[in-house]
C-alpha cells in the first residue's frame, strides 16, 4: 500500500481523537445521527495498515527505479543483457544504501526480486518484452485470488483485519465489517485488472511482431505501478471517511488478543 493523504496516515493519531467527537455536529451533542468516532472502528484498523502499504514516497520511488533503468537502457542500447544488468544493479545499489542507513530493505528487496524474475523470463526467450510478462501474470493471478476471497465471503481485507486484531475469524460475525472488507478488496482488485487489460495487449503486440510496443510497455509498467496504487488508496480513504463502522462488542478490538478492550 503512505503519507500521500493526511487522512490515510491519521490512523496512528486516531487514538488521540476524543471519544465525544461526533461527525456532522458539535462534540457532545445527543441525537440519533450522532456516532462516536474513536479508535474502536474498523476504519481505524484498516487505515493503519493502508498507511504502510507503499512504504512512503521513498518506497514508491525505489519500486520504480529498476524498471526505469531497464526500459531506458534497452531503448538506448538495444542490448537485453546490458539493460537487465543495469536494472538489477540499480536495485542492488538502492539496497546497499538502505543497509548503510540501517533502514528497512523490504521494498528494495521486492523490487530486486521482481527485476530478477523479469530477467529470467526475458533471457529465456531472448525477447525484451518478456521482462514485463511476470508482472502481467502476477496481477492476473492476484486479481483472481482476491475475487475468490470475496465470492466465498472471506474478503482479503477482512483477513487483514483479523490478523491485526488477533482474532482471525471474529470479524465475520459483523455483517457491516464483511461488507466493508468486500468493498475494500474490490478496490484492491481494480488496479490489477487495469494493468492486465492495458499491458497484456501491448505485450502480445510486441511478442507477435504486430507493433513495437516495448516503450509503451515500460511506460505502462511505471505509470500503473505506484501512481495507480496511490489513486486506489485515495479512493479507499474516501470510502473509509464516508462513514464509520463501529466494532461490535466481542467482535473486534484494536488491542490484540482482547475483546471489548479487555485483555483475554
Amino acid at each position: 500500500m503512505t503519507d500521500q493523504h493526511r487522512s490515510a496516515g491519521a490512523a496512528d493519531g486516531d487514538a488521540e481523537t476524543p471519544s465525544s467527537t461526533l461527525p456532522g455536529g458539535d462534540a457532545g451533542k445527543d441525537g440519533p445521527a450522532a456516532e462516536e468516532v474513536s479508535e474502536h472502528t474498523v476504519e481505524a484498523v484498516v487505515r493503519a495498515q493502508l498507511s504502510k502499504a507503499l512504504g512512503g514516497k521513498r518506497g514508491m520511488v525505489e519500486a520504480a527505479v529498476p524498471t526505469v533503468a531497464f526500459t531506458l537502457s534497452y531503448l538506448i542500447s538495444q542490448e537485453l543483457r546490458l539493460a537487465l544488468g543495469l536494472g538489477i544493479a540499480a536495485a542492488v545499489l538502492l539496497a546497499a544504501v538502505r543497509l548503510a542507513q540501517r533502514s528497512s530493505v523490504q521494498f528494495v528487496v521486492n523490487s530486486l526480486f521482481g527485476i530478477a524474475i523479469a530477467a529470467v523470463f526475458a533471457l529465456r526467450s531472448g525477447d525484451a518484452e518478456d521482462a514485463f510478462l511476470p508482472g502481467i501474470i502476477y496481477n492476473a493471478v492476484y486479481a483472481a485470488v482476491l475475487i475468490l476471497t470475496i465470492l466465498i465471503r472471506w474478503p482479503a481485507v477482512g483477513l487483514l483485519i483479523g490478523a491485526v486484531t488477533g482474532d482471525p475469524t471474529g470479524w465475520r460475525e459483523n455483517r457491516a465489517v464483511v461488507k466493508l472488507s468486500s468493498q475494500l478488496t474490490w478496490l484492491l482488485v481494480l488496479p490489477c485488472l487495469i494493468r492486465v487489460a492495458v499491458q497484456y495487449p501491448l505485450w502480445a503486440a510486441a511478442k507477435h511482431g504486430v507493433a513495437d510496443t516495448f516503450a509503451l510497455l515500460g511506460i505502462a509498467k511505471i505509470g500503473m505501478g505506484w501512481p495507480l496504487q496511490v489513486a486506489v488508496l485515495a479512493v479507499m480513504v474516501w470510502l473509509l471517511a464516508r462513514g464509520r463502522t463501529p466494532v461490535e462488542p466481542g467482535t473486534l478490538s484494536p488491542d490484540k488478543g482482547s475483546l471489548d478492550g479487555r485483555q483475554s
